[in-house]
């Protein structure tokens, strides 16, 4: 029997706000446990939530990026359960009416491009965390991050493939970067991903039952947990078994999933509208101001860079996959005017030592990297030798021009100076010469690497070779 896999995702994005969703409190990662808590985060009798405005504008800003339907009026909920690390007693989010309904994400994969519907974006405050001692029986409440504003992204069940939901929940993470309203830190959980997956006979419209994966915090672990259990539910319906509802955990140590909680039905969490706050009004007037504080967004930006710059498709989608590293390649191309060469030095030395979430720590001026390139381009130095210098703005920054002038880098190029050694090789190596005369081609490599090693590297390579041919006859 086929079966037809079927996963629909639950995001969590962190807004990148200074302070709470509805207190004044920091929302800086890593200071010490509750060290970053007041009495309204606390959940102290007679506080009264006040919401911050930023996290209004950033769910509209991500509303509009997504093509969601913005509600005029949206309004915040009470979300009751009880958790040790949830000081209310009950969560502040939007249910019957969120900001925003009905978006659209379109994903490309290798099956080709496909749209993934987006059910609902919503505000929320998050929970604060629990820290499990390893010896002793006992566990730790921190309440550093309750309160911290959150959004949630809640796919429609489009996806079919393990593949599709990375592609999806990467297309959204560089959404939310370039909109400047979510570092995007997974290992933080500022970025983090709840997946529900099922499988079905292929045909079937009904779906089958679902298993809920939790808080997955990196790309890969969603492929290799959405992968396991994609296979672990099939190996079941194959044997004739059935699938419990149950929520799930990727362990990472094991590559398997584990339960962690049955869930035979839904829960009731006994919404209703939370009396301390009002509803949120969202006007035309709103809207159209932060429309037009939209950056260009990623697929938009890919297009332009094949346009404008005559890039090949995986180019532009390596240079745009950050918004800092877009930046990065426009500023240095003011400089050097050779998008392509630049494109390939990005793509094979600086994204060696910074990814394109990294370009923030970047300690190489824009401007620098492309006068760099175009020392290349004009024969000053080799590549080769700009990998040298290169190594060199990594450790200590500085104007490459100055590095290669300090360092006596500049190519050799003047011909009569190199036909002399040319020459002086040639006699040296009468047996390797003899080969290339008789169509050995592939020896001119060695001729030029002695040359190389002749010149500490500095040699003009196309000269090098143009002048081994011409002696060699």
């Amino acid at each position: 029997m086929e079966f037809e896999t079927v996963i629909g995702l639950e995001v969590h994005a962190q807004m990148k706000t200074k302070s709470k969703i509805f207190c004044s409190c920091s929302t800086e990662f890593g200071a010490p446990p509750n060290t970053q808590t007041c009495p309204i985060c606390l959940a102290m009798p007679g506080t009264l939530p006040v919401l911050n405005c930023k996290v209004v504008e950033s769910a509209v800003k991500l509303a509009l990026a997504t093509g969601s339907t913005l509600n005029p009026t949206n309004v915040f909920a009470r979300k009751n359960y009880f958790y040790p690390d949830l000081p209310k007693g009950y969560q502040i989010a939007q249910f019957e009416l969120p900001i925003a309904e009905h978006g659209v994400l379109e994903i490309e994969t290798s099956s080709g491009k496909k749209n993934i519907g987006i059910t609902r974006i919503h505000m929320e405050e998050d929970a604060g965390k629990l820290v499990h001692d390893e010896v002793e029986a006992v566990s730790y409440v921190d309440l550093n991050r309750a309160g911290t504003p959150l959004l949630e992204i809640v796919s429609e069940p489009d996806m079919r493939s393990p593949e599709e939901a990375v592609a999806y929940l990467k297309k959204l993470h560089a959404i939310v970067r370039y909109l400047d309203i979510c570092d995007g830190n997974m290992q933080e959980g500022s970025f983090r991903c709840d997946a529900n997956i099922s499988l079905r006979p292929r045909g079937q419209e009904k779906f089958g039952t679902r298993a809920e994966l939790k808080n997955m915090n990196s790309f890969r672990n969603v492929q290799l947990a959405l992968e396991y259990e994609e296979r672990r539910q099939r190996d079941i319906l194959l044997d004739g078994g059935t699938i419990t509802q149950q929520t799930l955990l990727w362990n990472p140590d094991s590559n398997r999933t584990e339960p962690m909680r049955g869930k035979e039905e839904a829960h009731d969490y006994r919404y209703f509208p939370d009396p301390d706050l009002v509803p949120v009004r969202v006007d035309e007037t709103m809207i159209n101001i932060l429309r037009d504080q939209l950056p260009e967004l990623p697929a938009a930006r890919r297009d332009r860079f094949m346009q404008e710059y005559d890039l090949g498709e995986y180019d532009a989608e390596l240079l745009t996959a950050s918004r800092d590293l877009a930046d990065f390649f426009e500023m240095a191309n003011q400089t050097c005017n050779q998008p392509k060469k630049l494109a390939n030095f990005i793509g094979t030395e600086l994204l060696r030592a910074f990814t394109a979430e990294e370009m923030d720590k970047c300690t190489i001026r824009p401007q620098d990297l492309g006068k760099l390139v175009a020392l290349i381009e004009s024969g000053a130095i080799s590549g080769k030798i700009a990998k040298t210098v290169f190594a060199d703005m990594l450790s200590d920054g500085g104007d490459p021009e100055a590095i290669v002038q300090q360092k006596g880098l500049v190519q050799m190029s003047n011909e009569d100076e190199l036909v002399v050694l040319v020459q002086e090789i040639i006699a040296a190596n009468p047996e390797q010469a003899q080969q290339f005369r008789d169509g050995k081609e592939k020896v001119l490599g060695f001729f030029v690497g002695q040359l190389m090693k002749k010149t500490g590297g500095k040699a003009n390579p196309q000269l090098a070779n143009n002048l081994f041919r011409q002696e060699l006859g």
